[in-house]
């Protein structure tokens, strides 16, 4: 619970927001069309807003620091600025360091305007001047409006700046993109209004001592949620990456024990990965259950599946699950590579090379179908997988080449199934 203090100020939030020409319209007189795109010039970044920039749309991007968002930002501007007009409002860092970031990443600005302020006002008034077609506030924690006395980055200040932004690009038609703070928790910093207001909201993960960097999308008005852009960090910048899978999957020299290949689905892009499981004797009268990229509270209760419907039993061993590469894996479609990992290291027996797994694992022991089941198995074929043991609902009616399907209904069928085909 956070004290604030109402201002006499704070009433214009509502008062920006509100349209004075508004008028009643019938759904059904009114004729959809599809926005125009903009594109960024990078193509991962492209990916994961829908397709490119809208015009008059609002993208919140945050992620830790240092984790290259106003590089990205930076690299897409500069690509931008050689035939549209773009602005660069910095609220952080000076011209000078902007034009140091600049030539360390060997990039040419060409027409990209910047400029440096922290005041509202003086931004939105520069930029009804200039207007641009695409502009960048870094960041939205450090602008601050005269109509309220408290300090930026305080949660009236970030809200009412965030609303006369937003109003200002729907009148406008600028794209603006905000870039947001985020707390130790990585949950966006400031009011959970934020993300309410704005149109499109990503994220970027993975660690900092890694090359590789996510963008994740997790609202977007004008796109599909919880599509992934996959970048790397190079010393020019940031760089797509085109076969993502390859950074997933790791290279080993023999088969190992306790590692199945996942081939999970990411938006619009399917994408293997695999899962790793370690299973030991637990030293203590409380085995572990750790996991890392997978829901952990989702592993507890496949063990607990595992054991009532296929009687393998880990009630002594300390389980540790992780998903390669540092991507993070929501949907329940990660089931059944889980267990085949799990059992996989039990018994110290590796799965048969090029195989691919995907299958939701249900309380009673059944199988259940995953979504896109023909893109994923798609996109196994053509990355030289072999096999693939998946639900019998998703099994294809027509033949794919390269690839043997193997249907399941229950997790013990799926179990002995794998070992036979050891």
């Amino acid at each position: 619970m956070t004290e604030t203090v109402i201002e006499r100020g704070a009433g214009g939030a509502g008062r920006h927001l509100a349209g004075a020409s508004a008028k009643m319209q019938m759904l059904a007189t009114l004729e959809a069309r599809e926005e125009p795109r903009l594109p960024s010039g990078v193509e991962e970044f492209d990916r994961v807003l829908g397709g490119g920039l809208v015009a008059g749309s609002v993208v919140l991007i945050g992620g830790d620091p240092g984790i290259g968002k106003s590089t990205l930002l930076l690299q897409a501007l500069c690509r931008l600025a050689g035939e549209h007009p773009v602005v660069y409002v910095s609220g952080e860092e000076s011209g000078e360091q902007i034009a140091l970031r600049a030539q360390r990443l060997q990039l040419s600005p060409g027409g990209l305007q910047l400029f440096t302020e922290t005041n509202l006002e003086h931004i939105i008034h520069t930029l009804r001047d200039a207007a641009p077609r695409v502009a960048v506030i870094d960041s939205i924690q450090t602008l601050f409006t005269e109509a309220l006395q408290s300090a930026p980055g305080s949660v009236g200040q970030v809200r009412e700046c965030a609303a006369q932004l937003t109003r200002f690009a729907k009148q406008s038609g600028t794209t603006l993109i905000l870039v947001g703070h985020v707390t130790k928790d990585g949950a966006l910093a400031g009011p959970r209004v934020l993300e309410h207001i704005v149109d499109t909201v990503l994220y970027f993960e993975g660690d900092t001592h890694s090359s590789f960097r996510l963008v994740r999308a997790f609202k977007n008005r004008f796109g599909a949620v919880n599509e992934l852009g996959v970048f790397a960090m190079t010393e020019r910048g940031l760089r797509g990456v085109s076969n993502p899978s390859a950074l997933f999957l790791s290279q080993h020299a023999q088969q190992v024990a306790g590692s199945c290949v996942l081939v999970t689905q990411e938006g619009t892009r399917p994408l293997l990965v695999e899962i790793q499981a370690l299973v030991d004797g637990s030293q203590s009268p409380n085995p572990r259950r750790l996991s890392v990229g997978l829901e952990p509270t989702r592993l507890a209760m496949l063990l607990a599946v595992m054991h009532r419907h296929a009687g393998i039993v880990c009630f002594d061993q300390d389980v540790f699950v992780n998903a390669v590469g540092g991507v993070k894996i929501a949907e329940p479609a990660a089931d059944l590579a889980i267990l085949l990992a799990v059992v996989s290291s039990l018994r110290d027996r590796p799965l048969p090379q090029g195989l691919a797994v995907f299958g939701e694992v249900g309380l009673a022991g059944e199988i259940r179908p995953a979504p896109r089941g023909q893109e994923r198995l798609k996109e196994a074929a053509k990355l030289g997988f072999k096999t693939a043991i998946v639900p019998k609902a998703n099994l294809s009616r027509q033949p794919i080449a390269g690839i043997t399907l193997h249907g399941v209904d229950r997790i013990g069928e799926a179990l002995d199934l794998a070992r036979s085909l050891e």
